[in-house]
């Protein structure tokens, strides 16, 4: 089994990150052909979609809009918690708990899927 690591931000434009964006969005595109290549060898390939996670990557990016300032830092923060429907950030063990179920018997049908896990942040464009 294959877990391949995507952004909800490679499921569309994204100002200011174009690059990021067609990483993602390329990465999207070599599951979906590599499940079909791979899936007669019994090899499933799936992608996590990731949305916000309260990560390192994620505190830098908000360190860097702010520039530290605690004020600022908190208005970003609730800026993007009111972007997703649960309210809040991802954990890292929600992330997990979704790759490992891609790579658990229990999704042995799953195979070219972009599981989405994002709080509902992206449902609206899908």
């Amino acid at each position: 089994v294959i877990v391949n690591t995507s952004s909800v931000n490679g499921l569309g434009g994204v100002p200011t990150a174009s690059l990021y964006a067609a990483a993602k969005a390329g990465v999207l595109a070599l599951t979906k052909s590599a499940a079909l290549e791979y899936a007669g060898q019994g090899i499933r390939v799936n992608a996590l979609v990731a949305g916000s996670f309260d990560t390192p990557m994620r505190e830098a990016v908000i360190d860097h809009l702010t520039g530290g300032d605690a004020e600022r830092r908190q208005a970003v923060e609730d800026y993007y918690a009111r972007l997703i429907p649960l309210g809040r950030g991802g954990s890292p063990d929600e992330a997990a708990q979704a790759a490992v179920w891609l790579c658990s018997d229990a999704a042995s049908y799953v195979t070219g899927h972009s599981m989405i896990v994002d709080g509902g942040m992206s449902a609206a464009y899908r």
